[in-house]
């Protein structure tokens, strides 16, 4: 039985849209729109400059953008966040960085997807 992890290593950069499905770990550099039905991990060397829209992330980098997820957003201690969360759940751990709003519940994230489908 295969596992369905996907890895951007330290080396990479990608400017643009970037789809997956499943889960993927980023440990490089992202400019652009990030969109999965999946779980999203940012890793300690990643950098991640835009909008995020999966079902869950966590992260253990800098992310400069807002993000929205259905499910669970997690800031690990060397997480940097600068923007919004939309999120059906949140935890943020001592030490997180997080500069921007949150709305948490899933009322928050209806709200988010009635917006986005308008």
């Amino acid at each position: 039985m295969s596992t369905n992890k996907n890895i951007l290593s330290s080396d990479v950069e990608i400017k643009g849209s970037l789809k997956f499905s499943n889960d993927l770990i980023i440990d490089g550099k992202i400019e652009g729109e990030v969109t999965s039905d999946g779980c999203l991990t940012v890793g300690e060397n990643a950098c991640v400059t835009g909008e995020i829209r999966t079902k869950s992330v966590t992260i253990f980098g800098k992310v400069r953008g807002n993000i929205t997820v259905t499910e669970r957003c997690e800031l690990k201690n060397s997480a940097v966040l600068e923007g919004d969360i939309v999120a059906g759940t949140l935890a943020i751990e001592e030490g997180a960085t997080f500069m921007g709003k949150s709305s948490v519940g899933k009322s928050a994230v209806a709200a988010a997807q009635k917006a986005k489908d308008a």
